[in-house]
């Protein structure tokens, strides 16, 4: 499992429609676009690390209110371990008519084999 494959899981339970990277379909109401941040072996021992932490940033776009989304949304990735990193209003896009916002997640993992 990666944190990618469970956002995808969690999006869908929620009848969301979201995309890695950018949106390429046209835009409906609202959409999510996630973004891989980091993937890193921060703690291990041994020279061989057996856990990985992977952090995605979950971008909201709602051409109304936001909040109703993003608190569905925050009850759904607190719920599945996910750490909250950060969250923030990054604005209104005029040429599109869509509020902005973004939330920051983590979750660890175990190392797979390959």
């Amino acid at each position: 499992m990666n944190a990618l494959i469970e956002l995808n899981q969690i999006f869908s339970d929620l009848n969301i429609s979201a995309e890695t990277g950018k949106f390429s379909n046209e835009a409906p109401y609202e959409y999510l676009v996630v973004t891989p941040l980091t993937d890193d072996f921060t703690l291990f021992g041994d020279d061989k690390p057996l856990r990985t932490i992977e952090e995605v940033r979950i971008s909201i776009f709602c051409k109304e209110n936001y909040n109703a989304l993003k608190n569905r949304l925050l009850k759904s990735l607190l719920a599945s371990d996910f750490v909250i990193t950060s969250r923030h209003y990054v604005g209104h896009e005029d040429d599109t008519g869509y509020y902005h916002y973004a939330i920051d997640v983590a979750k660890d993992y175990e190392l797979e084999e390959n």
